[in-house]
């Protein structure tokens, strides 16, 4: 088991590390050594709680892919322990984020003495408008 967030924990079979050829700058080092990371958690084996599931799912927008996996990919840093941390870290900070279950939103009606400064508002910049019109002259 590998600990992903405080409380969160995944089976190792769950993650998979794979290391990859990185794009970008770094003359011939780019071309002969794999340094980019590409870390996959499959949900479908991550053993997570249903509410934490679905608040992934969610955060995770397109890095989630069609097989279920939340793909991260890192290519930050030139060698493959930096870029793998940072992989790690995005992970950790996604699960920290979904975690946190959203406040409850209480519905609430306003007040009998807010609707009517409302009213009130309404009906004074009414009458401003109404002042500014062209007078009707019905001769």
């Amino acid at each position: 088991m590998i600990e992903i967030a405080r409380g969160a924990r995944v089976p190792e079979d769950a993650l998979s590390i794979k290391f990859v050829r990185a794009s970008g700058p770094g003359g011939q080092h780019v071309n002969k050594v794999a340094t980019a990371v590409e870390l996959r958690l499959d949900l479908t084996r991550a053993n997570l709680p249903q509410g934490l599931r679905a608040r992934l799912q969610r955060a995770a927008g397109r890095r989630l892919n069609a097989a279920g996996e939340i793909v991260i990919f890192a290519q930050n840093h030139r060698s493959q322990a930096r870029n793998r941390e940072d992989a790690f870290a995005r992970l950790r900070e996604l699960v920290a984020h979904a975690s946190h279950a959203p406040a409850r939103r209480i519905p609430t009606k306003p007040s009998r003495a807010a609707r009517e400064r409302r009213r009130e508002s309404k009906r004074r910049r009414s009458s401003i408008k109404r002042a500014r019109r062209r007078p009707d002259i019905d001769t």
